[in-house]
């Protein structure tokens, strides 16, 4: 028996709660997954998973034999990583993931000229709006927005990004232009669902923070949607800064409540903390880290020359 793949059979089905799923994400056959378990079970002599249910579940040994097994499997990624020369020079496959705007507008041109220098280095990006769990799904780092409740991470202070509101000069001349927040519950405004409740936006005002109804004539399910649709007229739209210089360069985009907008929200790179830092790891912080705070911190002349009259 592999004692290892066992193990990653363990971890799989425990992490995603049946063995067909185990399957899929280790790519074999279930009869292969289901065999793997009992013939680690019979070798323990002991029950490791709970079966009852339409979910799988750790019984309390296999909850301390799983633990374990992380702690040892990862204990030998680290010791291949070192063997293979991660550690001595920068080289080998390294996982990076980020929301799906902040990515494609400025981290994806940053990877590029970052493989470019870097030829042994091999990237996998992974967008995604959701917070990933690093260790689970073995990334190397990540590049977040506000800040993170794990505390076994490292950050890399970047910058940070504000939540402003927007529209089209189009809606402004016909609709006229919210002075304070209340203003909006006159107004068409478009959400990005998941992120913001359609029936309510969060501002500030003096050192409090207030939440005030708005009118979401459309929900939207990313920020590139949402910003398309208040270009086109829809409506009001809640945007982070970072996202807007294009459109407010065009003149296709204004904002509006400057004074009224929500504390600045933290940008950070995020790694697993509490072991040696890859060479490939730390080339790409070094690389990327000057690039992103010159991003975060290009001012966009807002608050004067396009502010809407």
């Amino acid at each position: 028996m592999d004692r290892l793949e066992a193990m990653s059979i363990l971890l799989a089905a425990a992490e995603t709660g049946s063995l067909s799923a185990a399957g899929r994400r280790l790519g074999k056959p279930l009869t292969t997954i289901s065999r793997k378990v009992v013939e680690l079970e019979t070798h323990l002599n002991v029950r490791l998973l709970n079966r009852s249910g339409r979910r799988l579940s750790l019984t309390d040994a296999g909850r301390s034999y799983a633990q374990a097994s992380k702690r040892i499997l990862e204990d030998v990624r680290e010791a291949e990583r070192s063997a293979s020369g991660e550690y001595s020079e920068p080289k080998g496959d390294l996982v990076i993931t980020t929301s799906l705007i902040l990515g494609r507008q400025h981290v994806l041109p940053i990877v590029a000229e970052f493989l470019k220098a870097n030829p042994g280095i091999n990237v996998e990006l992974l967008l995604a709006n959701r917070v990933v769990n690093m260790m689970e799904e073995q990334v190397d780092l990540a590049i977040r927005i506000g800040n993170s409740p794990d505390s076994s991470l490292i950050a890399i202070h970047l910058g940070s990004t504000r939540r402003v509101v927007c529209g089209s000069p189009a809606y402004f001349s016909t609709h006229g232009i919210p002075r304070t927040p209340a203003d909006l519950a006159k107004h068409d405004c478009v959400t990005i669902g998941g992120f913001m409740s359609p029936g309510t936006w969060t501002f500030r005002s003096g050192k409090s923070e207030i939440k005030v109804p708005v009118r979401s004539r459309l929900v939207v399910s990313t920020a590139e949607a949402a910003l398309d649709a208040a270009i086109a007229g829809v409506g009001i739209v809640s945007a982070l800064s970072f996202q807007l210089p294009a459109a407010i360069a065009a003149g296709q985009l204004k904002i509006v409540l400057r004074d009224f907008e929500p504390e600045p929200m933290s940008v950070d790179m995020l790694y697993v903390g509490g072991r040696l830092m890859p060479r490939k790891l730390r080339a790409f912080c070094d690389f990327a880290a000057p690039r992103l705070r010159a991003t975060l911190s290009r001012p966009i002349d807002i608050r004067q020359k396009n502010h809407p009259k």
